[in-house]
């Protein structure tokens, strides 16, 4: 398993780290490394997302939703 120094962390994000670990009852390293899972996921899925074709569906999505919203307030009463 390989290592990874991190440099120059503010103080008050080591002080939120620590805190979190000892709130989860882990370690700093635990709460890094799904942190920076999370990252890589979040990056891989906007890269991909990015490669997809767009669509055109006619209108802005923004007025379809708000036709739909006063389509089920009518519904609802």
């Amino acid at each position: 398993m390989a290592n990874l120094q991190v440099k120059g962390i503010p103080e008050s994000l080591h002080r939120n780290l620590r805190r979190s670990a000892a709130k989860r009852r882990c370690t700093i390293s635990d709460i890094v490394i799904a942190a920076v899972e999370r990252e890589l996921a979040r990056s891989a899925f906007r890269d991909r997302l990015a490669k997809r074709p767009t669509t055109d569906i006619g209108l802005p999505a923004a007025a379809l939703l708000e036709e739909e919203r006063r389509e089920r307030d009518k519904r609802l009463g």
